[in-house]
């Protein structure tokens, strides 16, 4: 299939039911179908990875398309370049952390791209930074410890962003962090008790609901 069929597959597969299900979770369905992960994971293993066509696909502009060129992508393809392409046009939080989760995070310099996206202003790209620190803390399994101390310091500098798919994405992280190890859980318990006496109430609102998680006693 071309993304032209593809296209008219996912208008099969979507509705208006499931769009306004969409927004009631605070997707933006501006530029969406109304297609679940659940229709579009069988698609995506049908159509394979193939690099060409996720390009053609993300082109589209269509959220679901988006998500599925996420999914079919070639890791290995996938240059800075177009991670720093595609990052910009981030618009909803599913298509952020599908897209760090689904192929960012596979690639040896998402380190520095968390970094990076972290420290930018625009609302979805910041929150590509966070969600990747977290897929970080879970997929780089053989990471030592030190080198996520560095990220908990980025966590503590982004904690008075009161952006709503921010500050979940810096609690996500902070909480992800935590759990790797039991001395980066102290890290992260001592950061959260930094954070629970700042007067913003982001700070507190992460540090609260981490501190649920990682030290609930």
């Amino acid at each position: 299939m071309n993304e032209h069929e593809i296209l008219d597959k996912l208008r099969e597969l979507g509705s208006e039911h499931n769009r306004k299900g969409m927004a009631r979770f605070g997707i933006n369905t501006a530029r969406a179908l109304g297609v679940g992960m659940a229709a579009m994971r069988p698609l995506a293993r049908e159509l394979k990875r193939e690099h060409e066509l996720a390009q053609a696909l993300w082109d589209t502009q269509v959220h679901e398309a988006r998500i599925l060129a996420c999914l079919i992508d070639d890791p290995k393809q996938a240059t800075r370049a177009q991670l720093e392409r595609w990052v910009v046009d981030l618009d909803s939080w599913d298509l952020t952390d599908q897209f760090c989760n689904k192929l960012v995070v596979k690639r040896p310099f998402a380190w520095e791209l968390a970094v990076n996206w972290a420290a930018r202003e625009e609302e979805f790209v910041r929150r590509a930074g966070f969600s990747l620190m977290a897929q970080l803390a879970v997929h780089h399994k053989a990471a030592p410890d030190e080198d996520f101390l560095p990220l908990l310091e980025l966590v503590e500098g982004a904690s008075e962003d009161e952006r709503n798919f921010v500050k979940k994405a810096v609690n996500w992280a902070l909480r992800q962090i935590g759990k790797r190890s039991p001395a980066l859980r102290v890290a992260a318990v001592d950061t959260a008790r930094r954070l629970v006496v700042r007067p913003s109430k982001s700070a507190r609102w992460i540090a609260r609901d981490a501190l649920r998680e990682l030290d609930p006693a």
